[in-house]
């Protein structure tokens, strides 16, 4: 038994090993099989190039790394050999903002030097960027005048705008708390006989070229493709805030209630509670707006005014038309300043806002240093201003109803 019981345990051991050896077998002729089609891949792609060699053509040399350009405009002009006056008629700005502009923005866009060539300057990034949002000529033209390549020109005007939007839009586009707000409201009051108001509010349009996508979205009421700017000034014409992007198809009504201002204003983070008795009725702070605008606590609209209304609903409306006045002129100074938005924008409809936001920027930067805007600079729209429907969907609350007949009070005795 002993015998036969190793016999078979022998005869068990063979098949196995026969086994695992046709496996191995099989494995490695799989292993060939495969390393045999990687190497005939191989040699057919190498006779391809091979043949295809001859005809590939010839690819010459680089004579030098950068196309030399003529520079010699630009370093006249920024000799002096222009005068300050032409300075400021073409770069719109004056000769101490720019360097201003320049010292903000300079940790942001300076370039290392290499071994290969020197980089364009900060006051050349700035100075292309400034002549492009000043004139809104083509790409061509800024190349020629500097010395710079046309693509270059395009990515310095895109990376200058984005760097204004995100890093200095924030530093000079703000409400201002404290002594500033009071600044504010005590301005409204001096110049246009409001009380208690913080800026004025209204809404432009910014012409762009007919995007790829939903097109119809952004065909205006005027005629033409546009995008919404809604801007909050203060009583000297700065902003205090900008929403932008929204399809000029929109209703003002509309963008306003997308916009952050109007989020803060509903949870009541928007303006502190700072108020004034006029009458019987505490008046807090309150912004201008037209009459496609809700009537809210913190936001005036004109009343709904007939031939046949009483002289005191007119007085009101013309007090309050006079005082919101300061938001148009101050977007017909910033197209004024900055042709690109008084112009069709020719530019990809995602870079359109940074370029809104950075002119806005620009704007209030001009205000801050004292950079007087002309009056050479009026131009006028080529499209004539339509008035927006009255907001009707949105009845007014008790309050702000209370408030508004407070403030027209005001007005028959003052």
């Amino acid at each position: 038994m002993a015998a036969e019981w190793f016999m078979l345990q022998l005869l068990l051991f063979y098949l196995l090993y026969k086994r695992h050896k046709q496996r191995c077998r099989v494995r490695m002729l799989k292993l060939l099989g495969e390393r045999r089609a990687i190497i005939l891949r191989k040699r057919k792609r190498l006779l391809r190039i091979k043949v295809l060699l001859p005809f590939k053509r010839q690819c010459p040399d680089r004579a030098y790394w950068v196309r030399p350009r003529c520079k010699e405009w630009w370093y006249s002009v920024k000799a002096g050999s222009m005068g300050e006056v032409w300075w400021k008629d073409n770069f719109r700005v004056t000769q101490q903002t720019f360097e201003e502009i320049c010292r903000e923005v300079q940790p942001y866009i300076v370039r290392k030097n290499t071994y290969l060539r020197q980089p364009i300057s900060v006051d050349e990034r700035v100075v292309v960027t400034l002549w492009r949002l000043a004139t809104n000529v083509d790409y061509r033209t800024i190349s020629a005048l500097f010395g710079i390549g046309c693509s270059t020109v395009c990515t310095i005007v895109i990376e200058t705008c984005e760097v204004l939007s995100e890093h200095l839009f924030h530093m000079y586009v703000y409400i201002p708390t404290g002594e500033g707000q009071q600044k504010v409201v005590d301005g409204f009051q001096s110049r246009w006989g409001f009380p208690q108001a913080i800026g004025a509010i209204d809404g432009s349009h910014i012409p762009i070229i007919k995007p790829c996508h939903c097109p119809s979205d952004y065909y205006n009421r005027k005629g033409f493709y546009s995008i919404i700017v809604q801007g909050l000034v203060d009583h000297t014409g700065k902003f205090l805030d900008a929403y932008i992007g929204w399809p000029g198809k929109c209703h003002d009504a509309r963008v306003f209630q997308n916009s952050s201002l109007y989020k803060k204003g509903i949870k009541g983070s928007l303006l502190p509670c700072l108020t004034r008795k006029l009458g019987s009725v505490d008046v807090p702070l309150v912004i201008l707006g037209d009459a496609a605008y809700p009537l809210l606590s913190w936001l005036m609209k004109p009343y709904i005014e007939t031939p046949s209304s009483p002289d005191d609903i007119k007085l009101y409306n013309y007090r309050q038309s006079r005082a919101r006045m300061v938001v148009e002129n101050s977007f017909g100074r910033l197209k004024g300043r900055w042709r690109i938005l008084l112009k069709r924008l020719d530019c990809h409809l995602d870079n359109v806002p940074s370029i809104v936001s950075a002119c806005i920027t620009l704007h209030n930067m001009c205000e801050k240093f004292n950079d007087h805007w002309s009056p050479d600079w009026v131009c006028q729209s080529p499209t004539q201003p339509v008035s927006q429907p009255s907001n009707t969907q949105q009845l007014p609350s008790s309050s702000a109803a209370i408030i508004r007949d407070a403030i027209k009070l005001y007005f028959q005795h003052n």
